[in-house]
């Protein structure tokens, strides 16, 4: 215990730093992620608290920062529709927590590995279009259907398309100024001329998005009040001032809620694609950190299903390992968990102290930080890299995504992992068995495995060996023939010497296999 003790005392004087770019990089995450989910500001900043104080150390990543994630809004924000209040949603939260703690037991850490990479992208790329959609309206300061609440949106991108182009007719001036200029910032600070510097990569893009528009709007509320953002159009914590008012600002769950089956499958979705986007995001930190230490997958996964439970006690969103904020963690320099405990310490101290600030920041600042992350989930390189890689990858992915934008995301992933199986089994279809010709020579080649599936395959190539020739059927690459194959290449032989084909088998034999029942 001291050895570890001595360990984070030793790495403190980077840890520090990087918890304050962590810091920077999560609050208006936080805050954006809240707002487009549809659910309270506050809940936001408190996931991001019990991320950074709670999952830090139960986790079993040194580097790994956990909080809100843009790939849970479209799924939070249906559920408070489906049931009907965020308190309910609540519940569905801490179900959905206990249920992430029991595959961790279960070691289901591998769960991310039966997932095709097409469509984990894919469901990564429905969910950056529908931010674009749905964070459209914050970014132009849409007025026509605003109820201060972000109910403006529908259940599905498809009909939201339509309130896109609405709020594309309802423009407010100095909203669609702030966020066209924080998306400009936000772009200028991605550039690899900016990144180069170390000391400007110190400071966190979305920081400087925000400042902006808060500077700008104080100067509009004085000098030029036409192109003042309003109130409504402002984050909107409470002023708390004290560690009691913060208590009382405190959600809980709907326990009347238990006898809704719209809460179960609330759950068990949360459950799933939180615990995807983890272990994903876990894996990606592995690649990322310079001392190359590997998580353990089903320590995280008791770690995040603790997260949820905890968040959805107290009135929180759903939380998952980020790789935004812990590759910011790591580019700062962060060395252990110390730097995203102390981030959580962080947001806690500006909630408490410092709300009068944070409701100064427009909410087109956030929506900004927000379209910024659908496109880099989204973008047409992504579109076209999949298209390279050929059929197999690319229909899969676009099923995917049009499936999620069309339907809902449990639904759309699905679809998409229907299409993605079924592409796997077409493509070792046509991959296991291959016919070659030379002159009246043929090679059939079985690949792998060659199970029952390939038996039609099978039988079209047999038949397509003419009269006279001689066909070699070569089974030394299989490491498993079926019974099927056998019984198929069997009767072939027996039929072989009245059209004088002479028929060589190498790598396996048909003795015991009796012709005839393979038809």
């Amino acid at each position: 215990m001291k050895s570890q003790m001595d360990y984070y005392l030793k790495n403190l004087g980077q840890d520090v730093p990087a918890s304050i770019v962590v810091f920077l990089v999560a609050l208006p995450l936080c805050l954006g992620i809240a707002l487009a989910s549809g659910a309270p500001l506050f809940s936001g900043v408190i996931a991001g608290v019990i991320g950074g104080l709670v999952v830090a150390w139960a986790s079993g990543s040194q580097l790994s920062v956990s909080g809100p994630a843009a790939g849970l809004t479209v799924i939070v924000f249906n559920a408070i529709e489906a049931l009907g209040s965020f308190n309910g949603f609540l519940f569905s939260l801490v179900l959905a927590g206990g249920l992430q703690m029991l595959l961790g037991f279960l070691q289901a850490g591998l769960i991310g590995a039966f997932f095709p990479a097409a469509v984990i992208k894919g469901m990564l790329a429905a969910i950056g279009l529908i931010l674009i959609i749905k964070q459209t309206p914050h970014a132009t300061g849409y007025d026509a259907s605003f109820d201060g609440d972000e109910s403006y949106m529908q259940e599905t991108a498809e009909s939201s398309f339509f309130e896109l182009l609405e709020a594309l007719e309802g423009i407010s001036l100095g909203a669609t100024l702030v966020s066209g200029v924080a998306l400009i910032i936000l772009v200028i600070w991605d550039a690899p001329a900016i990144r180069r510097i170390n000391w400007l990569r110190l400071v966190p893009g979305p920081l400087l998005a925000v400042v902006w528009g808060v500077l700008f709007n104080l100067w509009a509320v004085e000098n030029a009040p036409a192109w003042a953002i309003s109130e409504r159009h402002l984050v909107a914590l409470p002023d708390l001032g004290s560690l009691a008012n913060f208590v009382g600002q405190l959600r809980f769950p709907d326990w009347s809620s238990v006898s809704n089956p719209k809460v179960y499958s609330v759950a068990v979705t949360l459950a799933i694609i939180a615990s995807l986007e983890t272990l994903l995001s876990l894996e990606a930190v592995d690649k990322l950190d310079p001392h190359k230490r590997v998580a353990p997958t089903n320590r995280e996964l008791k770690a995040q299903g603790l997260g949820n439970l905890l968040s959805g006690l107290v009135g929180g969103l759903p939380l998952t390992a980020v790789i935004v904020r812990s590759s910011a963690n790591i580019n700062a320099g962060g060395q252990t968990r110390i730097s995203c405990f102390l981030h959580g310490v962080l947001l806690l101290v500006s909630v408490l102290f410092f709300a009068e600030y944070l409701n100064k920041i427009p909410l087109a600042c956030l929506a900004a930080i927000l379209l910024q992350t659908g496109f880099k989930l989204a973008k047409p390189h992504l579109f076209i890299e999949f298209y390279r890689k050929g059929w197999n990858q690319f229909l899969p992915f676009v099923i995917t995504v049009a499936a999620i934008l069309l339907t809902d995301l449990l639904q759309g992933i699905a679809i998409g992992m229907a299409a993605g199986i079924f592409f796997v089994l077409r493509a070792n279809f046509h991959e296991a068995i291959t016919l070659t010709q030379h002159g009246q020579n043929y090679l059939l080649r079985m690949h792998k495995d060659v199970s029952f599936l390939n038996k039609a395959l099978l039988r079209r190539h047999l038949s397509s060996i003419p009269d006279d020739s001689d066909l070699l059927i070569d089974g030394t690459k299989a490491l498993f023939i079926d019974q099927d194959i056998q019984e198929a290449i069997a009767d072939f032989l027996q039929a072989a010497p009245d059209r004088n084909v002479m028929v060589e088998l190498q790598g396996f034999n048909v003795d015991n296999v009796a012709p005839g029942s393979g038809h």
